[in-house]
Order: C-alpha cells, then sequence, then structure tokens
C-alpha cells in the first residue's frame, strides 16, 4: 500500500508541476501580449500626432493672411466703436452734468 500511496503523491507533485508550467507560459503570454498591444497602441499615437501636426500646420499655412487681414479689421471696427461711443458721451455730458446738479440741488426733507 504504502507503493501505491507513494505513488499517487509523485503523480499529484507531477501534476502540480504541469500545471504551474501552464501557468507561468500563460502569464508570460499574457505579459508579450501586453508589451505588444502597447507598442501598437504607442506607434498609433505617434502616428496619429503626426497627422493632427500635420493638419494644423496646413491650417496655419493657409489662414496665416487672413487672421493678419482679420485682425486688422478688429482693430479698425474697435477703434470706431470707441469714436462712436466718445461722440455718443460728450453729446449726452450736459444732460447728464444738469440732471446730476438738479438732484444735488433740489433736495426734499421728509
Amino acid at each position: 500500500m504504502e507503493g501505491s500511496g507513494q505513488d499517487g503523491i509523485q503523480k499529484l507533485m507531477a501534476a502540480e508541476q504541469e500545471a504551474q508550467r501552464i501557468v507561468n507560459e500563460a502569464r508570460k503570454q499574457k505579459s508579450e501580449r501586453l508589451k505588444a498591444a502597447k507598442s501598437e497602441a504607442e506607434h498609433e499615437i505617434s502616428s496619429f500626432r503626426a497627422d493632427c501636426e500635420a493638419e494644423f500646420q496646413k491650417k496655419i499655412a493657409q489662414g496665416g493672411d487672413s487672421s493678419s487681414a482679420q485682425y486688422g479689421q478688429m482693430v479698425q471696427d474697435t477703434d470706431k466703436e470707441i469714436q462712436n461711443i466718445k461722440a455718443e458721451s460728450d453729446k449726452l455730458m450736459p444732460k447728464v452734468t444738469d440732471v446730476l446738479v438738479s438732484a444735488v440741488m433740489d433736495v426734499k426733507l421728509v
């Protein structure tokens, strides 16, 4: 009986070692797949980034002149609007002054 018990233990240990080898191999394959996936993702990211950068540079090159023109137009429009506001305030200044003086001088006691 002792021989068959010893034989069973040997088989169990061999099966355990085989299971451990299978687990280790699976971990190794998983690690390799993760590394490959990471490498592929980094490659795709760098490719996407390069495409976006090229598109951005293309848009800058196409829109460079129009941006300067738009800026110049914006400055002109802003200056014109400032002049209009100043003219309007100069026109209304006497009326505002009269209202303020009237409010200060006509004090009503309650």
